[in-house]
Order: structure tokens, then C-alpha cells, then sequence
């Protein structure tokens, strides 16, 4: 798949801002789609209107139900789609292609959505898709977007309290929902999914309390990721707990560059790497994760899987859906060695 300039951009901004270079939970048959009950673009809600929305630059007061949404921020297309709505415009984050969305949410669309950009959206053209709700609850979250995007319609920014690009996936579930007059629905997904968390990590005993060090390589080298990634915050779910040595490292960024002098931070009794805009091959190969213990001895996973990097990337409770059940055998199986 190719990968437009578009996902470098965003995934340098959102996932690796230190560094040069960053499920509507369905049936039990293994599939990935949502309820997709609803064919119009935002049909079928029972939620009861005018609804008041607080976000980080005030309270929203959404008059009716939505019918054309635009979704803006990373996965908010796809947690709309998870409630049953369609946007009929949506920004394709992690360069998708297509629809704009992972295969987790395939087919949940009847008509495609009109692709806006991503870091600097056409402002025309989101007007000329006439929104009455503009979703963009995860995104740089600066002042200036927002009162751009809400000239336009009734726009949902990132959650009070929260910085560019960290909202959780239960913070967009929440927004989206209650702005779509869909709050019950979004709470039965959410219940759903930390449901698969916990029977996950039951059915893992050996992951509770074990230390894991989450990293990435990109053609500038290693980093590490802390608490407020998607990927570190999925491990925590699980039981794991993040290599305090990372973890002390923090600052207001969720990831950490990891020099070549301290690639030893790397070491854990789980290592999980991601490649970003690199073949694996760059990091299996390369003399310094060799030197690792947790490589040595078979502790160590690089994500090889393309569509399972995107949907650890995604944070929407489609794509973590996914990755749960994708991504469980694999760490469980590197443990038992």
C-alpha cells in the first residue's frame, strides 16, 4: 500500500513529536464491522436534543440531531461509524486509501465519504459538504483549528483537560456519542471492549505485573512511547506495566527518542517494537537490537503485520478491537518463550 505525504505528515506531528519523523466491538464470528443498521448518513438515533457537549474550549450546544457529519480528528470517522452514523466527509489519518478507514470498519459505509486533509483542511471544502456537526476530537487541538472549523458547524474539539493527539479512545467514544445523541450506545461499546480487556488479560495471568518496554525505529532511529499512547495504554489494559526506566523519561510528549547509547532501555522481559515508514527487516537486522537481552532470548516482538501497526496507530475502539485479538496470542506466545 502506498503511503501519501499526508501520513508522514500526521504521523510525525502526532506520534513522533520528539523525534524527526509517530471496535464497534461486533459480533463474537471474528468479524470487524459494526452495527450497520443505520443506511442513511446519520439515521436511527434516540438520543434526546438539544445536547451540551463540554470540550476543551467550552461547552457545545447541539440544537438537532446531526444528519451530514464531518469527521476530522484521528478515528472519529471510525467512531462514528462504530455508533451506527456515517460522515459524509472524514479525514483519512493513517492513509487508508479508499473510504479513509481501516479494514476493522469495512462496509460500513453505503456511499463513500469526501477525504479532507488531514493537518491543514480545506476549509472550503468541509463548508461545502453543508455540516450541522464537525467532529475533531482528536487532533492538534490548537485554538486557531478549532475556531476555524467551528466558523463552519458545531464542532467537537478535544476533551477538557486533554493535550494534541492524546485523546483515549473512551474520551472520543464519549464526545462523539453524546454529540451524536448516541451516549448509551457509546457506552455499551465501551463496556464491551474493556470486557475483552479484562476476560484478555484473565485468560493471561502471565501478563499481569510484567514489566514491557514499547518502542518504534523510524529512519532516525529508535524511540520509546509512555503513557498516553494508545500502544502503551493497551499493554497497561492487559496487566503490563510500562518499564519505569521509560517511564520516567516522560515529559508532555507520549514519546521518548532513545539515542543509540541507550538502546538498553529497549530491554524488558517483553519487548514490543513498531516500525514507522520502515521495512522490519531495518530493525530484526540491526546490530543494536541485537545486542538486547529480550532479543537474545526470544522476548522480543517486532510488529511485523502492517494492518496491526495501523490499528494499535488508529486508538478507535474498532482498531483496538482488532488489535486485541490479533495482537493477545502473539505477546502470549513470545512470553512462553
Amino acid at each position: 500500500m502506498s503511503r501519501p505525504l499526508t501520513r508522514r505528515a500526521a504521523l510525525a506531528a502526532a506520534a513522533l513529536t520528539t523525534a524527526a519523523a509517530l471496535a464497534a466491538c461486533g459480533s463474537d464470528d471474528g468479524g470487524s464491522t459494526a452495527d450497520s443498521s443505520a443506511s442513511s448518513p446519520a439515521a436511527g438515533g434516540d438520543g434526546a436534543f438539544p445536547v451540551t457537549v463540554s470540550t476543551a474550549f467550552g461547552d457545545v450546544e447541539i440544537e438537532e440531531e446531526p444528519q451530514r457529519v464531518v469527521a476530522l480528528g484521528w478515528s472519529d470517522a471510525e467512531t462514528a461509524l462504530a455508533l451506527g452514523v456515517q460522515p459524509v466527509g472524514a479525514s483519512d489519518w493513517l492513509g487508508f486509501g479508499g473510504e479513509g478507514v481501516g479494514p476493522w470498519a469495512e462496509g460500513l459505509y453505503d456511499e463513500a465519504p469526501e477525504i479532507i486533509e488531514t493537518l491543514e483542511p480545506s476549509l472550503e471544502a468541509i463548508a461545502a459538504l453543508e455540516p450541522d456537526l464537525i467532529l475533531d476530537t482528536r487532533s492538534d487541538g490548537t485554538r486557531e483549528r478549532y475556531d476555524s472549523l467551528s466558523a463552519i458547524a458545531p464542532t467537537i474539539g478535544i476533551p477538557e483537560g486533554a493535550e494534541q493527539y492524546v485523546t483515549t479512545w473512551q474520551q472520543q467514544l464519549e464526545l462523539v456519542g453524546q454529540a451524536l445523541g448516541r451516549s448509551d450506545e457509546a457506552a455499551q461499546l465501551q463496556s464491551d471492549l474493556e470486557q475483552r480487556f479484562a476476560d484478555a488479560a484473565a485468560a493471561n495471568p502471565a501478563f499481569d505485573g510484567t514489566e514491557v518496554a514499547v518502542g518504534a525505529y523510524t529512519s532516525e532511529g529508535f524511540g520509546a512511547y509512555v503513557r498516553g499512547d494508545t500502544r502503551v495504554d493497551f499493554m497497561e489494559a492487559l496487566g503490563f506495566a510500562n518499564k519505569p526506566a521509560i517511564q520516567d523519561l516522560a515529559t508532555e510528549s507520549f514519546f521518548v527518542p532513545v539515542s543509540d547509547e541507550q538502546v538498553s532501555l529497549l530491554d524488558a522481559p517483553l519487548t514490543v517494537v513498531f516500525p514507522i515508514f520502515v521495512d522490519p527487516a531495518q530493525i530484526t537486522s540491526n546490530p543494536l537490537w541485537q545486542t538486547l537481552p529480550s532479543v537474545q532470548q526470544g522476548n522480543a516482538v517486532v510488529l511485523e503485520d502492517e494492518t496491526l501497526v495501523s490499528a494499535f496507530s488508529s486508538g478507535s475502539v474498532l482498531g483496538t478491537r482488532y488489535a486485541l485479538e490479533n495482537a493477545v496470542p502473539l505477546f502470549a506466545e513470545t512470553l512462553q518463550g
